[in-house]
């Protein structure tokens, strides 16, 4: 995505949100690890609730990772249709 925005040189706002959403994913990712450390520690047993939580957790850095993906789409829309 780098190499991207370099080579089109898009608005600010566009790096922006590019690095907004890259970083919004590495935070929900170290969160989910950290928490899933957490977890393990204080319950090394298997158990429902958190098991649901980790799920949620993983679900978190989906949901952040279809972000990013979708500002990607839109920049690549954005700089083929200038």
């Amino acid at each position: 995505m780098a190499i991207l925005l370099i080579a089109t040189r898009p608005e600010p706002v566009w790096w922006a949100m590019v690095a907004l959403t890259s970083a919004t994913v590495i935070a929900a990712e170290l969160f989910n690890t950290s928490l899933e450390c957490l977890a393990d520690h204080l319950h090394p047993d298997h158990h429902l609730q958190i098991r649901i939580m980790k799920d949620c957790a993983a679900a978190a850095v989906l949901v952040a990772a279809a972000g990013a993906l979708a500002v990607a789409a839109a920049l690549t829309v954005h700089v083929l249709h200038r």
